[in-house]
This record gives structure tokens, sequence and C-alpha cells, in this order.
């Protein structure tokens, strides 16, 4: 149509002016960087008398903020996109741009400032409170601003919890001189950075802990030129002793080793404790080899911020490394869980229509194919495993928990959660003793109290059994662990259980769970009964469906035994449930509030004590904690007479808490759908058939594989889902693999593939992002010369060879290195 523009996108709205309004409204809920910036454009026919103006407005970032000049020049540029030279007989009506409004928040000040602008006529800038109400405009807020506006273009460039339609992506750095400017604004404004929040890891944004010492690292990280980095952090070294860390991190991405262990050396004398610092320490240690040195450090690490997730997760990951599988655990069950909190983007109502338009020679160059229906198509089994919705602190204890299981297997895995943690089985035991021994003397008190209580249900099923390798419990499924506060429920169906946390339990008393070796759980013997809160992994009962299914389709493999090979349309293949022993239950301690995490109904209640043998245990170790109200746990070690109760034997075990049993059987899902693929990969291999699947399943079970740590099963399966459909998630995964072979050809091919598809979607910007950085690696390694005569030689489109280009232009203004050969 002649109202919308040539190339860019844009969403029109019903009421003019709507979109301004709601992103007015929605200020207060900004919490962190804020929201891409915003563009909003009135647009007239002229040649109409009675015309209606109409709006519409896109998102867009790497635009220059610094002043209202440079806001109002892009405001400018975009008359160029409307069609002014219609034919003369077209039946198109000319419109016109008469003015436009851009929007820039200040993560800083927590305001938006606004820039509109009439065409032509006057442009006018102004700061809008979280109150709606207007200000002047000064010179510190648009210093802080323009430093907003890049750091979320750097950072959120290539995250994939930062995806919207419509939203055009610039290059926010273009030169020297820019990247000189931007380097000023961040020397000024480098003490107030732990304003604007922090990674989703870190409970406390610190003076070296926040968005913008992420960014820093982040842009010159990317492009291997961390002297930069260090020239700034070496100024404001001198002014606070903390940023020491940063400039050991910087030396290290240089290469500098001997001056890292210098500034690290000289600088853990003056603050001896910083978690940063010693986290570096560490981090060079095992990079070394060391890791019995960094432990030391990662548990000072520990005592210096207890209530950090960091510093535990560092701490497990040594003891990985170590081998020490049982510290692993409970060190893991020591760590803070915080919840995740959503990128801050906009509310918008719901627009007339949207514009996307798709450029031409996008369209002719081949290599964005539209997914047909088939290939979106995928297996519920598939589609419902619950690990891909874990964010934050979930995810990372998660990664971690599989690392585990990479090293030592899911079998030895179970061996170890049993003698670390207290077992439901063992727990129902105990608790069937002192029920017995109250039953002399109050017999019928006691069976009432056991079957309110869920102790002894009335069907007898009062244990919960290790099923055997190889075999699904009837009608349980997978046996979950007992949450906190809980007395220990039968579960059925327990995986796919999402029942609401009762209220009353908030005057229980607490379980003191310290350092020693006994375990007191009298409290929560006489808890009251209710729920448990878990990771919902499906709505129905997968296992007892899928075993169905199992049986029935063993059964017609039976009945069809001796057909030949072509009688059959789509043939099925036999194949034995994976032989994974189901995770027993553990009886959970503790209580706090629970928290769901992305669309997966999570429990966030982190240990609140327990610290692993060897650990340091301090106040706040295992803290139940939420981003915006900190709070304490409980640590100290309990009275002989709090520890145990009455014949209570248990000795060096913990309490398992909820969100790491629910980790568990996360894991269980991903571990038997990756055993099930396996097993019908080497059946059809046997059998010498083929064995398909659509783009999507590919897709997804290359996702799977890399969790798993399964690298080349990974790559495998990325492969077919490309050969299947066009896929830029698994063309990302293959472009990191290929540039870790150091396969320039097909890592070109890849990134040909991956720009394509950015242009495709308005991702105009060439640095940073993944596509940059995966070149850049290969260019210090291979050097610029040979990269860029490679591209040329394989006759890409010309269009396509002019984007893939402005790498290489970017790699030899800023000097990465590997540009001079």
């Amino acid at each position: 149509m002649g109202d919308s523009f040539l190339s860019q996108p844009e969403f029109f709205e019903v009421e003019l002016g709507e979109s301004l309004m709601s992103r007015t409204e929605t200020l207060a809920s900004f919490r962190e960087l804020g929201p891409p910036d915003l563009c909003h454009v009135i647009k007239s026919n002229g040649s109409k008398a009675n015309s209606k103006d109409i709006g519409s407005y896109h998102y867009v970032s790497g635009v220059d903020a610094s002043s209202s000049a440079a806001l109002a020049a892009y405001i400018n540029s975009l008359t160029y996109e409307l069609d002014q030279n219609p034919a003369w007989f077209s039946s198109k009506n000319t419109y016109k741009l008469k003015s436009g409004a851009y929007c820039c928040f200040n993560a800083f000040s927590r305001v938006d400032v606004r820039v509109e602008v009439r065409i032509p006529g006057s442009v006018d800038a102004y700061v809008v409170d979280l109150r709606g109400e207007r200000h002047e405009t000064t010179p510190e807020i648009w210093q802080e601003v323009y430093l907003s506006a890049l750091l979320r273009a750097i950072l959120y460039a290539d995250d994939a919890n930062y995806r919207l339609a419509g939203y055009r992506k610039l290059d926010p750095i273009s030169s020297p001189d820019a990247e000189h400017r931007f380097l000023q604004a961040a020397e000024n404004l480098f003490f107030k950075g732990w304003q604007l929040g922090s990674d989703p890891e870190i409970q406390v944004a610190t003076v070296v802990s926040n968005h913008l010492t992420a960014g820093i690292l982040k842009y010159f990280g990317q492009s291997s030129r961390c002297e930069q980095a260090v020239n700034l952090f070496e100024k404001l070294w001198a002014r606070e002793s903390e940023v020491a860390a940063l400039v050991a991190e910087a030396y290290l991405g240089m290469n500098e080793e001997l001056k890292a262990v210098q500034v690290m050396h000289s600088a853990i004398q003056q603050t001896p404790q910083s978690y940063a610092l010693l986290h570096v320490q560490a981090d060079f240690l095992r990079k070394k080899g060391k890791t019995d040195w960094a432990l030391k450090l990662a548990k000072q690490a520990v005592n210096c911020a207890p209530s950090e997730f960091v510093t535990w997760a560092k701490l497990t990951e040594c003891y990985i490394e170590l081998g020490d599988w049982e510290s692993a655990l409970f060190t893991l069950n020591s760590c803070p869980m915080f919840t995740y909190n959503e990128r801050d983007l906009h509310r918008m109502p719901t627009p007339a229509r949207s514009h996307l338009p798709i450029k031409q020679f996008i369209a002719e160059s081949g290599l964005v194919n539209e997914d047909s229906a088939r290939d979106t198509e995928a297996d519920v089994a598939l589609l419902r495993l619950p690990a891909p919705a874990l964010r934050g602190t979930f995810a990372k204890a998660y990664s971690l928990l599989t690392q585990l299981v990479s090293k030592i297997g899911w079998d030895e895995l179970l061996k170890c959660r049993s003698s670390v943690f207290v077992m439901e089985e063992e727990y129902r035991a105990q608790k069937a003793n002192q029920d017995a021994g109250r039953s002399v003397t109050q017999e019928g008190l006691a069976d009432e109290d056991a079957s309110v209580k869920g102790i002894a249900p009335e069907d007898g099923n009062d244990s919960t059994e290790t099923s055997r390798p190889g075999h699904e419990d009837d009608n349980d499924g997978p046996s979950r662990a007992v949450t906190s506060s809980t007395p220990p429920e039968r579960q059925s169906p327990a995986i796919a259980v999402d029942s609401e946390a009762s209220d009353d339990d908030d005057g229980l008393e607490p379980v003191r769970r310290g350092t020693g070796d006994s375990l007191g759980i009298s409290a929560i013997a006489n808890a009251s009964s209710q729920s448990i809160p878990t990771i919902k992994i499906s709505t129905e009962s997968d296992h007892e469906r899928e075993k169905l299914e199992l049986d029935r389709y063993m059964n017609s493999q039976k009945d069809g035994e001796g057909e030949a090979d072509g009688n059959t349309t789509q043939e099925t293949v036999k194949i034995e449930p994976p032989p994974l022993e189901k995770p027993a239950q553990a009886q959970a301690g503790g209580h706090d509030k629970t928290d769901s995490i992305s669309g997966a109904s999570v429990a966030t209640e982190p240990a609140n004590g327990g610290a692993p043998n060897g650990a340091p245990a301090g106040n706040g170790n295992g803290t139940a904690t939420d981003r915006d109200s900190p709070t304490t746990g409980d640590v100290s070690v309990a009275s002989s007479k709090q520890e145990t109760a009455p014949g209570f034997s248990f000795t060096n075990k913990r309490l398992c808490e909820r969100w790491l049993d629910n980790l568990f059987m996360v894991l269980y899902e991903d571990l038997r759908v990756y055993t099930i693929w396996r097993a019908e990969i080497a059946h059809c291999k046997a059998q010498g058939k083929p064995y398909q699947k659509t783009g999507t399943e590919w897709e997804i079970l290359g996702e799977l594989a890399m969790r798993l740590h399964h690298k080349e099963e990974g790559k495998d399966a990325f492969q077919r889902c490309v050969d299947a459909k066009f896929s830029a998630k698994a063309y990302l995964r293959l472009l990191e693999i290929y540039t870790d072979q150091r396969d320039v050809q097909r890592s070109l091919w890849t990134a040909l593939r991956l720009t394509a598809y950015h242009h495709r979607w308005y991702m105009e910007g060439s640095f940073p992002g993944a596509v940059a950085s995966s070149l850049f690696k290969l260019i210090r390694t291979e050097g610029l010369a040979k990269v860029s005569y490679t591209l040329v030689s394989m006759s890409p489109p010309q269009p396509i060879l002019r984007l893939m280009q402005n790498y290489f232009a970017y790699a030899t203004a800023f000097r990465v290195p590997g540009y001079d050969f």
C-alpha cells in the first residue's frame, strides 16, 4: 500500500498515538535496561481534502542517542522509505511524513527521553518521568540515555529472550570515533553502573558486576580487543580497588597472563573480600590445571558472598572437576535461587495491521527458505520437554547437574544422591518405627493421624520403590522428591503433579540444618499434609500413555512379524524402554515461598543450610532469596535436642531442596528421550532402514544432545535439521561448531545464510553479534585475507557478499586481531 515504508517494518495503530500512551503507562514497570527504542510516525495524504492521518511505529536499537539532533536525523531518514514518485497512472495515494516521535529509555534516571519532529518545522526534546509528567532535558540526562541505548544494543544484539517482531537493529558503534565516545561515557558513568541491574545469576549488582561492565566486556571481548577495556579499567582502578578484578580479566583476555597475575597479587592484598577477584583467580588456576588450589579460592568466595548464586556455582564446578561428586551435590543443594525477571518489553495494544516487508535481494538469494507445514511438526513428547523453559539460576544449576551426569552417568548419580540426601524410603521407615512406638499407647489416634498426614496411605502403598533399570512404574511415573516443609506423600503420577502449596504451614517450626553431621526432622515429622508444587512436564500422564502405546505397538509388531518391508506405508520401530532407573524420592526440608518460571512451575526454595563437607559455612549460606527482597537463612548449628528426633539415626545426610529434586526429574526426562532416540537410531542402522524425523524434531534433538554434552550427536542432529528446513537456531549452533573446528568454508556458508536471515528480519548491524564474533575468531586464527578470499571463491549472491564484507570492513577499521595477515 502507498502508506507503508518500502523496506522497514511498522505496525499501524487503531487510534492515533496509542503506542505512545501505552509506553507512558508502562514506564514504571521497566526494571533494568528498559525496552528497545520506539519510533512513532504520523503520515498524511495531502491529495485528499478530508484525508485521515495514519499513525504507525516500529522498534529500533543502535541509533545514536547522544542529542536531539541525532534522533531527529533518524526520523528524517524515514522520509526516503516512502514512495515519493508513483507512476502517472498508479492507483497509490502519495503519503508524506507529517511528524514523528522517538522514545529512548534512560535506565540510570528511570525516565523516558522523547524527541518530537514536525516536518517541516521544529524539533522538541523533553523528558517523561514514571508519572507521565514532562521535564526539561539536561546534558547529564543525554549522556545517560546515550549510554543506556548503547548497552541495550550491545547486550541484546543476539539475546534469544529479547526477540521482537518489527525490531530494527543497527550498528551501535560504527567508527573508532564513536567507540571513543562510548568509552568516555562509560568512564563518566561507571560508578553509577550498579543502578542498571545485573545478570539473572547476580543477586546484588555491584560496581564490578552489572550491565555496564557486562556490556564493556562483551563488546571488547567478542572482538578480542581487550586492550581498550584494560585502558578504561586501569583508570578506574585508581579510584576503586574492586575494579582490579576487571583489569585482571581483561589482561587474561589479551593473553597477558604475567600482568594479570601481578594485578591479582597486588589487588588481593587490598580487597581480600572481593568474590569477583577470587573468581578470576580461581578460573585462571583451573585453566592451568590447579583445580585443588582453585577450590580454596572458591570456598573463600562463598564465605565472602554466601547469598550469591555464582559463588556456590563456582564451588560446585570445582568439586565436579576434582571428582568429588558428593560435595558437588552438597554445594549445588546449597545454591540460593533467584526469581527470573523477564526482559523489559512493551505491552502494546493490538495493531490494526502489520507491515513486515522482505527485501527483494533477500528473497532472490534463496538463502532463507519459508518453512512448510510438515517441517514445523514435532512429537508432543519433544515439544513438552521442560528443560528449555528453565531460566536464570535454574538454567545454570541444571547445566551443573548435566555436567555431573556426563561425568559419572545416571546410575552413579542416583547412588550419589541417595548417599547425600535423606531418601523417602528411609524417612518412611523411620516414621513407621515412631508410629509403631506411639501406637502402643494411642493406637486409634495414631491411625487417624496417619491417614490425615498421608504417612501411611490406606491403599497399602506406604513406600515409594525405586524401579528397576529398564522398567516403568505401572501408574505412578518417576518417583518425586518430597518437597520442603511437607511430610512425604505418594505422588501419582509424580511427574505431572502441579498442586498448590498450602498456606497453613507458615507456623511450622523450621528444621535447623547446620554443618554438623546430624539432621533433625522432628518438626517436619509433625508438619501438616500438603501437596507439592513441581515442574509441570505435561497436562496428562504422558508416561502412562506412552507405556500403553508401547504395549500396543509391541503387540502389533508381533502380529505383523514376517510381513514384507514394503507392505506398510510407515513402519514403527520396536524400542525397549530406556534402561534408566527412576530417581527415588528424597526427603526435603525448609520452608519458603515458591515461584514459577517461564511456563514450568519450579519451586524456588534454595537451601537453608547444610554446607557441604569441606565447604565454608557462614551466616547466609543457602539463603532463600528473591532479587527484590533478599532474606537471610538460619544456618546455625542446632542443639542435639533440635537436631535429632528420638531414635533417628541418619548421619552425614542433608535434606534435598525442592527445586533440585525438580531438576532431577527434568534431567530424567531429557535422558529418557535421549536414550530412546539413540536406541531408535541403532535399531534403524541394524535393520538398514532410514531414520526419519521432521526438521523441528531434529532441532529439538540437537538442543537436547548439546544440553547433555553429547556434541557429536548434537552436530549430526543440527546438520539433519538444516537439510530438512531453514533453522536459524540450528545454523547458529553449527556456526559455533564449525568455527571451533576451524572449518573456514562451512563456517562461511553458515554465516551467509544467517546474515541473509538477519537482514530479512531487519537486524542490519554487523557487530556485536554471534555471526561477527565467530568470523572474528576465524580471522584471528586464519587471517583476514584467507577468510575473505575463501568467501569470494564460493561465489555467493552479490548483495549477500556485500553484506558479508561489512564484517571484514569492521575488522579492518577496528583492527581486530588477524586483520593484517
